[in-house]
């Protein structure tokens, strides 16, 4: 992996430990002689990680919607800063400049990064690698939602190889350079037996 996209928050989250994190995650992505890509933000952890790869001497290349662009919030002194028309176009930029996807704390718009690139993974669109930072299990709810969407048959087991998981930046990254692309189909033998059937 040469470029990694970072999907995090907008906000900084209700605990200090977040902001640490997102730091943490920038400085690693630029000490491994890696590019950061990311949302262009400059509040809450987008702009943490930003900067901190920036301040460790890596490339930082930003997407940004023009509309976000017109309220001033972006980082300055970027190494790239793209500014797209939508959201979108925004994630869609992203996607095809990274080699792999890290996921920190985050609300409605890193869950929806999130689901979208598992998605596109699990279609086939893409063959990259997905890391999810679960520090302090900030994501064993949405862990344990993903494994009951599978008992309840909306989602083959095999998909849940579509990500890894990891409690920290560095063993994130390690189990994603570990992974290997999985061949499942998207639909459960019961929907394909009914497409049959129509």
């Amino acid at each position: 992996m040469k470029s990694i996209c970072v999907y995090c928050g907008a906000n900084p989250g209700a605990s200090p430990e977040f902001a640490t994190l997102a730091q943490v995650t920038g400085t690693l992505i630029a000490s491994q002689g890696m590019t950061l890509v990311y949302g262009g933000g400059a509040v809450g952890l987008m702009g943490i990680v930003a900067r901190a790869a920036l301040a460790a001497g890596g490339e930082v290349i930003g997407v940004i919607p023009q509309a976000l662009m017109d309220l001033e919030v972006s980082q300055p002194n970027l190494t790239r800063l793209h500014v797209v028309p939508d959201m979108h176009t925004r994630k869609a930029k992203m996607a095809a400049l990274a080699d792999g996807f890290m996921v920190l704390p985050g609300g409605f718009g890193t869950l929806d990064e999130l689901f979208e690139i598992i998605t596109w993974g699990q279609l086939g669109f893409h063959r990259k690698p997905i890391g999810l930072i679960d520090h302090a299990a900030f994501y064993a709810p949405l862990l344990t939602m993903i494994e009951h969407l599978a008992e309840q048959g909306f989602v083959r087991p095999q998909h849940r190889e579509l990500f890894v998981t990891g409690v920290a930046p560095e063993d994130t990254l390690t189990a994603m350079r570990a992974w290997t692309p999985i061949e499942a189909k998207k639909w459960l033998p019961t929907t394909l037996d009914a497409l049959a059937k129509a």
